[in-house]
């Protein structure tokens, strides 16, 4: 079954399953960009390092020392008449360095990097030492005359920080963002909701180039086929993070519909 909702699908978001369409969702975008700016620019996949920590299961109370009663003393508690704390099996975070993927469009001429496109991730939009390294990373494109497209499909987390210079009062779930090295402070926003197609953009090279536009919704529907994402998400249980209930009703809506067609 092809995906089934108009743009993002909220499911795609879950925890478990986002890192593998973060990394399909690159590669698809490379493969969608490479035509269009060859043979002067090529594009590259880079990495970077960022902290993953795995935790203990919530709800789970862990006491710091636990003291077993036994049926029969041993005899190392019958000379000293105490019971002995006896250790417990526990899981602790244990942080765990993994790759991010990237995209950077880069000048066959000089090797000069003209365009980063960067998928945000959950470390991207958590608190921590990832955010804080990203944000100064963005800080530096800004600063630079090089370009930045910034694409934000996870209503979990802190979006990245800009200010509204206009609103059209549009409910956004999600964002893209599109800064011009030679823009100054200015950028471009698209704001859309889970109910939007997610909406085109035009590729910022080089001042005098022509930018063609770019259709990542084309390319999750795509990377949604190759990957079979159908065949493993539960559409009967919620996504992660949950919708309200009016997005919820029409997002049932849509997969009855959808299901309805490909009896």
């Amino acid at each position: 079954m092809p995906s089934p909702f108009p743009g993002m699908d909220p499911w795609l978001e879950r925890p478990g399953l986002w890192p593998d369409v973060h990394d399909s969702l690159i590669m698809g975008l490379r493969r969608a960009l490479v035509p269009l700016v060859r043979p002067r620019y090529y594009v590259t996949v880079r990495q970077r390092n960022v902290i993953a920590v795995a935790s203990p299961e919530p709800n789970i109370i862990i006491p710091d020392v636990a003291v077993i009663e036994r049926d029969e003393p041993s005899p190392m508690a019958e000379s000293s008449l105490t019971a002995l704390a006896e250790p417990i099996a526990v899981e602790v975070p244990v942080p765990e360095m993994i790759p991010e993927d990237y995209l950077e469009i880069v000048n066959v001429a000089d090797n000069r990097v003209i365009t980063v496109i960067e998928i945000l991730s959950r470390s991207n939009k958590s608190p921590g030492e990832d955010r804080k390294r990203y944000e100064s990373k963005r800080s530096m494109i800004f600063r630079s005359d090089t370009n930045l497209v910034e694409i934000d499909l996870l209503r979990d987390g802190e979006p990245m920080p800009f200010t509204f210079l206009q609103s059209n009062g549009h409910l956004s779930h999600y964002r893209i963002l599109v800064k011009r090295g030679d823009f100054g402070r200015r950028a471009y926003l698209y704001p859309f909701s889970v109910r939007d197609p997610i909406p085109n953009f035009p590729l910022p090279l080089q001042p005098g180039d022509v930018e063609p536009p770019v259709h990542p919704g084309k390319v999750l529907k795509e990377i949604y086929d190759e990957g079979g994402y159908d065949l493993y998400i539960d559409y009967s249980q919620p996504p992660e993070p949950p919708l309200s209930e009016a997005d919820m009703s029409w997002a049932r809506e849509v997969l009855r519909t959808a299901k309805a067609a490909h009896l």
